[in-house]
């Protein structure tokens, strides 16, 4: 509120300031529904308005017909309706060097069981630096547009793609179905035309192209988006009905015939040394191109190949982004920090002197762990020439695209005199606990578990995080205050906090200090928004040592719904049996995972049951039912000779069957090619049905 007490103003100065507060209130109204730019927070609206509350209770003839408090009570814009991704709109694995490139293509090399000098022909086109957006098209006629979301479910914004000049609402001679992805972006003349438009409007500039793009497409008033010198260049494509082409350009020109504009710039490349020249002519181009790209995008021009190497939980086999060059700088090291992760890990933080890089000013960065700041490797070996890392040095920062910063090394010519080289503490920094390094693990660990603060604060924050419940409101500083006042221990309180702190009860939310009757509310809508949740969002989010994204929808995409999940964990707590050789029959689950995974399942098995009692948890998407092979159970064994192992368990996987490592009497059908020993022998036991490699691709229709 302002300083100004209410009951010392004349009635003039009421009446000015009620003016005052209706425009500001109304300014801030419109960027938060829909600019979808907030301007101030919560906690600011939040007393602007007890202010224009109170002034009003004080001089009530002053009452203005467009008072903010006639609007009290009433439903904020919905803002966008959402759209489920008919197919998923996965990121991009990155490259980062050539060695990063070279390994890429051998992986798919090995995939697809090819020898080294059979030819391999790639795309590679520039990576702009804007939004994704999926175009549908039913009969020729745009239907719907949305953003790329969480690569499951995007944001509506058909009539805003509309508005895009680049985006044709009618097509012809398309497929019946067409899913059109591509990038909505600004070209640089564009963007600074626009910037000085917003300046002499005294209205918001924007820091970047991308966010001008992003927040441009992103309007709640399709009118404001039509204003805007947007663009959109097609990549790519989901659902189709008809296939637009055998190879990736054949596709894009498919797409460029069909009225959509496609990157000039992409070529074919035979092999990583033409990938590798493409990237060096495009980033030699970059600074004149007109518009921001951050890398170069490779992909496998064989569509037949592409679908043979299919997806992986995230990312598909036959892509990746190649970032430019990192960008460096050099800075004074000032400190030295050590942060405790949600693991127990002891992650240095180097705190420097700010410095730009690559057009961001940088002033933390990490230092790995203990025997990079000693200048070794996890082997011993030397790394830097052996140049340990000490606080005073000038030290040489770098980043590479998204990544965060790194140091990557130091000026030993301009060491202080009285420079000492560092000492990794052996005890944890926040509770006191011993700090251990185990055989072969290059972190130390503090062993004090969830009896340590940092590593409670942590687990709660990676709980909230964006991939995991992603709870709007409930951020890193509003997890520590909770934590530290008592309010929120466990995961499982999040979902009892209304009850608890909310209207009616003695102690409330919106009495914290920074929160008022709106962020509240805000926050408990966004909690009981997040009541129903994917299964992979779950496993993700309990924190456990080892389960990264990738694992999480691996084992959801296995168990497919959470009572089958929970009770295979817990009848694998042995660590053997038919539900451990389960588990660790899952492609890239291997024994350290496993073993993480159902010791900490069954540790913390009370407070994941009462989380689980506040949710509804979706089950995971399965393959269509009328596969062959969906819900049995397969085993490979011997020599395939047609398609690699990999290929085979992959294809197996993505038509709905379990694959094991070895059989049983759970095994429905053995898939033996030349050499098949024992395994062949135990199905005969157990009148397991053997067949062959060409029947196995006739049963699927490959």
């Amino acid at each position: 509120m302002s300083d100004t007490p209410v009951p010392e103003l004349t009635a003039a100065e009421a009446r000015a300031e009620l003016a005052r507060l209706a425009q500001v209130l109304a300014r801030a109204d419109a960027a938060y529904h829909r600019d979808d730019a907030p301007e101030i927070t919560d906690a600011a609206y939040d007393a602007l308005k007890a202010r224009n509350a109170a002034i009003e209770a004080r001089f009530p003839a002053l009452v203005r017909a467009d008072s903010p408090s006639a609007r009290v009570g009433a439903a904020p814009a919905d803002g966008f309706g959402k759209i489920r991704h008919a197919q998923r709109m996965l990121s991009l694995a990155n490259a980062f060097s050539a060695q990063d490139v070279a390994d890429f293509v051998a992986g798919i090399r090995r995939y697809l069981g090819l020898p080294a000098d059979a030819p391999l022909r790639f795309t590679a086109e520039p990576k702009i630096d804007g939004l994704s957006l999926s175009l549908r098209y039913e009969s020729g006629a745009l239907v719907h547009a949305a953003t790329r979301g969480d690569g499951e479910t995007g944001e509506d914004v058909t009539a805003n793609a509309r508005t895009v000049d680049d985006i044709p609402t009618r097509l012809r001679g398309a497929p019946d179905l067409l899913e059109v992805r591509g990038e909505v972006y600004m070209h640089h003349d564009d963007f600074a035309a626009l910037n000085a438009r917003q300046a002499e409007a005294a209205a918001k500039t924007f820091a970047n192209p991308r966010n001008a793009a992003a927040g441009s497409l992103r309007q709640l008033d399709a009118a404001i988006t039509r204003a805007r010198p947007l663009r959109f260049l097609a990549y790519g494509w989901g659902a189709l009905s008809d296939p637009l082409a055998d190879t990736q350009m054949g596709a894009l020109e498919r797409l460029a015939a069909l009225g959509f504009a496609v990157n000039p710039l992409t070529r074919r490349c035979d092999g990583v040394d033409a990938l590798l020249a493409a990237h060096a002519e495009i980033e030699a181009q970059r600074a004149t191109l007109g518009y921001d790209i951050d890398g170069m995008v490779y992909k496998l021009d064989d569509l037949g190949l592409q679908t043979r190497l299919g997806m992986r939980s995230t990312t598909p086999r036959w892509a990746i982004a190649h970032k430019f060059s990192a960008e460096t700088a050099w800075t004074r090291l000032e400190a030295i920090d050590i942060q405790v992760g949600r693991t127990g890990a002891l992650s240095p933080v180097a705190r420097l002197t700010p410095v730009t890089v690559g057009g961001v000013v940088v002033s933390n960065a990490t230092l790995h762990n203990e025997d990079y700041i000693a200048g070794r490797d996890s082997t011993g070996a030397p790394i830097r020439e052996g140049r340990d890392i000490r606080v005073g040095d000038w030290v040489e920062l770098y980043r590479a695209g998204d990544v965060i910063p790194k140091i990557r090394d130091v000026d030993p010519a301009r060491r202080p005199a009285d420079a000492q080289p560092y000492t990794f503490p052996t005890t944890c920094p926040d509770c006191g606990s011993d700090a251990v390094r185990e055989q072969g693990d290059s972190v130390r660990r503090c062993t004090g578990g969830l009896i340590c603060p940092a590593q409670a604060v942590e687990r709660l924050k990676h709980f909230v995080s964006r991939k995991a419940f992603d709870i709007d409101g409930l951020g890193a500083k509003q997890i520590e205050a909770f934590w530290r006042d008592g309010w929120i221990t466990r995961p499982s309180e999040i979902f009892t906090l209304k009850d608890r702190f909310g209207p009616g009860c003695p102690r409330q939310v919106r009495n914290r200090e920074g929160w008022g009757e709106k962020s509240a509310d805000n926050l408990f809508a966004a909690i009981d928004a997040r009541r129903r949740i994917a299964l992979a969002r779950v496993i993700f989010a309990l924190g456990i040592r080892h389960v990264g994204e990738t694992s999480a929808a691996l084992l959801a995409s296995r168990y497919g719904s959470w009572d089958a999940f929970r009770t295979a964990m817990i009848a694998a707590a042995p660590q053997s049996g038919e539900a451990w050789d389960e588990l660790m029959s899952i492609d890239g689950v291997g024994p350290v995972l496993a073993a993480s995974l159902v010791t900490s399942f069954n540790a913390e098995l009370a407070e994941i049951d009462a989380l689980a009692a506040h949710l509804q948890i979706e089950d995971a998407e399965r393959p269509a039912a009328d596969s062959p092979v969906a819900g049995k159970t397969l085993v490979f064994t011997g020599t395939l000779e047609r398609m690699t192992r990999a290929e085979a368990k992959a294809r197996a996987e993505a038509l709905g069957a379990k694959v094991a490592g070895s059989v049983s009497a759970k095994t429905d059908l053995l898939i033996a090619g030349p050499g098949a020993g024992s395994k062949a022998k135990k199905a005969a036991e157990l009148g397991v049905e053997v067949i062959d490699e060409d029947g196995w691709l006739r049963l699927i229709g490959a």
